[in-house]
């Protein structure tokens, strides 16, 4: 019996030993990773800040330009993104700032026309909208509620289109476009992954994102203005949807020419790779047919979920740079009715970008001012010395 007992000993020993052993090298292994990701991400920050022109009107950053490889051949993504304007407002926290809304500043974002970050408190620095409101899950229908009404109070000349992101999801914002090139934004219809339980219409998923048309966003506010809409539920995605609803805005249908879904959400790999248990509440909840595998989503996917920041980078590198040699894309569907490949303007001219203009302008001008003044101020000193001289 001892001898039995000794054994046990040894291996539980030996046990707690390794396991102690294993967690001890994955932190090591972790936190030097980190500090390599980190490295990683501040190269990749400094290569993206290089390529993208960003103007700041109070807490909204407006791109100057469109993003884009001077090796490649991006009329057409130009041509969108001049035509279908997109105003990008993420949704996060004083906590993820750093965590979550900084990767996304420095990725997917600089692709919007103009994004706005929404946080509870201001921070001119990020900088962040402060929408008043705690932080918290039961506090996120208040904070869209309060972040769609700045939205259509400071930018609503801004852009045609206007789309919510948490700080954790990763958009295609030109795969974006093509969707909404087939619509106008005087049409009252929203765009997502649509779940069809509790409205008549289905309501648009939170996590994967969803975009508001003009005329939509006009009705949202003025819902509440007029009381037809109140903040009924902490259930963000489902209240929005019921509210919109009630305001005659239709659910748009997002999916492709193949009907393929575009938003999704969840991560890459759980759509292309998983096997959704039957029993899991996504069976229940999606308006279209669930497709499992490779066919789950477009060759022109607008949105991911749960996007870690690492991946973040991955998805930006894929989306952009990857390419297999030789081939031509497989999947082009045409562009909307009346979209025609023409003469580009180099920026696309809003309100807020002509405000920032003119700023620039009376900058250069007292600039200029100051500059001549110094210089006649040096001249009539020169003079000066050259009299006493003579």
């Amino acid at each position: 019996m001892k001898i039995s007992s000794s054994k046990w000993t040894f291996c539980l020993g030996f046990l707690v030993g390794a396991c102690s052993i294993y967690f001890l090298l994955h932190q090591m292994w972790f936190e030097k990773s980190y500090l390599m990701l980190t490295e990683s991400q501040k190269e990749a920050k400094a290569v993206v800040e290089s390529s993208t022109t960003w103007s700041k009107e109070g807490a909204a950053m407006f791109n100057l330009f469109h993003p884009q490889h001077t090796d490649g051949d991006s009329r057409v993504a130009d041509m969108l993104y001049q035509k279908v304007r997109v105003l990008c407002w993420v949704m996060t926290g004083p906590y993820n700032l750093q965590s979550r809304a900084h990767h996304v500043r420095a990725t997917w974002s600089r692709h919007c026309n103009g994004v706005v970050f929404m946080s509870s408190v201001e921070d001119p620095d990020f900088p962040t909208v402060g929408l008043g409101t705690k932080e918290g899950r039961d506090q996120l229908y208040w904070k869209t509620i309060r972040a769609f009404h700045y939205v259509y109070e400071h930018h609503a000349d801004d852009a045609d289109w206007f789309l919510k992101a948490d700080d954790d999801t990763y958009v295609v914002v030109d795969n974006l476009r093509w969707i909404l090139s087939n619509h106008t934004p005087e049409e009252a219809i929203y765009f997502g992954k649509r779940f069809k339980p509790y409205t008549k219409q289905g309501y648009m998923s939170g996590g994967a994102g969803y975009v508001l048309s003009k005329e939509a966003l006009k009705r949202f506010v003025e819902g509440f203005r007029t009381k037809v809409c109140t903040h009924t539920t902490p259930v963000e995605d489902l209240a929005l949807g019921q509210c919109l609803e009630k305001m005659g805005v239709q659910a748009g249908d997002s999916r492709d020419t193949l009907h393929r879904e575009t938003f999704h959400p969840f991560v890459p790999e759980h759509h292309l790779t998983s096997k959704f248990s039957k029993s899991f509440w996504y069976w229940s909840y999606c308006y279209y047919p669930i497709v499992e595998g490779p066919q789950c989503c477009s060759d022109l996917a607008v949105s991911f979920h749960y996007v870690e920041a690492e991946l973040m980078y991955t998805l930006e590198y894929y989306t952009y740079h990857l390419r297999a040699y030789g081939y031509t894309p497989r999947y082009r569907p045409p562009l909307g009715q009346g979209l025609r490949l023409g003469p580009l303007n180099g920026t696309v001219m809003t309100p807020a970008l002509k405000r920032i203009q003119e700023v620039t302008k009376r900058r250069s001008h007292t600039t200029s001012a100051f500059s001549v003044c110094d210089n006649e101020t040096k001249e009539e000193t020169n003079l000066e010395k050259r009299g006493s001289m003579i």
